[in-house]
């Protein structure tokens, strides 16, 4: 069902936790199937210098977001949205049909994640700008 990549990864994931004071913070799920992704980012100088999860679901939807925080790491935040869900099964091989929606998921948290990096920065510069 699942090859042996996408067990070792579903029993070692890399970058599974979550950033505190992350700079984004995207959360995505599926109803249908249960799947919740949570994607911290930590962001400097319009990169991605770290990313981490958590994931509340199957094997796919634990291997995809982990996957996902390695594509994204060390991009720009343009590069990170690129990242399309096929990369992300690319890297994971052959999964049952009926899980290919969690790379789908994982690259919606990114763009989530990022979403709320981009208000937060646009607080940060009303505030500046309000002092000025």
């Amino acid at each position: 069902m699942y090859s042996k990549k996408v067990l070792d990864i579903f029993k070692q994931p890399k970058n599974v936790g979550l950033i505190k004071n992350a700079s984004g913070t995207g959360q995505v799920g599926n109803m249908k199937c249960g799947d919740i992704m949570k994607i911290y980012l930590k962001i400097e100088d319009e990169k991605v210098i770290d990313a981490k999860f958590k994931t509340f679901g199957c094997v796919a939807a634990i291997v995809s977001t982990d996957i996902a925080c390695d594509k994204i790491k060390g991009k720009t935040i343009e590069e990170a949205l690129q990242i399309s869900n096929e990369d992300i099964l690319k890297e994971m091989g052959e999964v049952p049909t009926n899980k290919i929606h969690c790379s789908i998921l994982a690259k919606e948290a990114i763009e989530e994640a990022v979403k709320d990096y981009r208000k937060k920065q646009e607080k940060l510069e009303k505030l500046e700008n309000k002092n000025n």
